[in-house]
């Protein structure tokens, strides 16, 4: 960062400068805005445009109504807020606004913002029309968003110069940005915060014909030979996730060109999948130990999270956050106040019949809360 940002008494002519290189590693723009090239697979998958985004319909249309009325203005959209489970898309919506209304985007995350002197050559830095994009945006410091209030509200930004009994506040005019922030935990962000949004949506998972369509695309990109059996195979394990499926897919991809003729279709998918972890249901190798343990040391429980996690090998976080939610979705896995608790679901996945002593399946007029 430039020395006179650290400064205990900058002046505004520094600030509206801006700063050029202090945010090398914070702060990019997106190559698809830029004319520039696209780093990586990952990017070169993600879409330009609204139309060729695929699944979440209702977002989409509010989105396509939001952008086609800001052209037509010619003014900035408003503050724009996408929350939900990552891999669902939320850096590319982002990048989709910018590139429909034909501007820069800035690319920065909450953590990476530390002080408000980061922040203010952020806004400092933006044209006319810019979005600038906040992931992770939950995890920003307070002080931090007391800067962005005004920034957001009445474009402006308040600086304080100086220290002590000497310091003096001065507030600079910024251009009409829009702020497109990314949440993975909605609950972290703080009401005055998410009330400044003029937009909030919640992204879903996408159902297998979604995701169907996505790989398809995705191996039209990459020149992969892939038939609709194979790609239906691929969505089906994707856990309703994009960035899981497109991963599924290079994955298969490795396989087919080792191991097979380089094309991909339903037993070739199969197999890939299978060598790689990935069962039928999408389930990996931690989330099988998860309910084998469950089943065949704890009887299917009720167990604790500490020791299921201890029991795997894995942090209670890991398990909580990234493995439970999905076993919960499809029925494998229940939480109780009394613990951890396998379905009758679980133990046929795992082709073993449940004991009469296991919960939901002896006693099925007993409650899982009865103490």
């Amino acid at each position: 960062m430039r020395d006179e940002l650290l400064s205990p008494d900058p002046t505004p002519e520094d600030f509206a400068a801006g700063a050029e290189a202090e945010l090398v590693t914070r702060v990019r723009r997106d190559p698809a805005t830029e004319g520039g090239d696209v780093i990586g697979e990952e990017g070169g998958l993600r879409p330009r445009h609204l139309e060729e985004f695929v699944g979440q319909r209702e977002l989409k249309e509010h989105l396509g109504i939001i952008l086609e009325a800001a052209r037509r203005r010619e003014q900035a959209v408003d503050h724009l807020l996408f929350a939900g489970p990552p891999g669902l898309g939320k850096t590319t919506l982002a990048g989709i606004v910018a590139a429909e209304l034909g501007v820069a985007l800035h690319v920065t995350s909450g953590p990476a913002l530390e002080r408000a002197g980061d922040l203010a050559a952020l806004l400092t830095r933006l044209g006319e029309g810019d979005v600038l994009f906040i992931d992770e945006i939950h995890r920003l410091s307070r002080n931090i968003e007391e800067v962005l209030y005004p920034a957001m509200e009445d474009f402006q930004l308040d600086i304080v110069l100086g220290k002590g009994p000497a310091a003096r506040s001065i507030r600079l005019d910024l251009p009409r940005f829009t702020l497109v922030g990314a949440t993975t935990r909605t609950g972290l962000i703080t009401g005055p915060l998410r009330d400044r949004f003029g937009l909030v949506a919640r992204l879903d998972y996408y159902d297998a014909d979604e995701l169907q369509l996505i790989v398809m695309r995705a191996a039209g990109i990459l020149g992969i030979a892939l038939d609709e059996q194979g790609a239906g195979e691929i969505a089906r394990r994707a856990r309703g996730t994009p960035r899981i499926a497109n991963r599924l897919l290079r994955r298969v991809r490795d396989f087919a060109e080792v191991r097979s003729n380089g094309s991909i279709d339903a037993e070739t998918a199969n197999d890939g999948l299978a060598l790689f972890g990935v069962d039928g249901l999408g389930l990996d190798k931690v989330d099988r130990a998860v309910l084998a343990n469950l089943c065949q040391k704890f009887g299917g429980g009720p167990v604790g999270l500490g020791t299921l996690a201890i029991s795997v090998g894995e942090a209670e976080e890991t398990v909580e956050d990234v493995y439970e939610p999905f076993l919960i979705q499809l029925g494998l896995l229940m939480r109780t106040p009394r613990g951890r608790v396998a379905t009758p679901a679980a133990w046929a996945h795992l082709g073993m019949i449940a004991p009469p002593g296991a919960p939901l399946a002896a006693d099925p007029g007993r409650s899982l809360f009865d103490s």
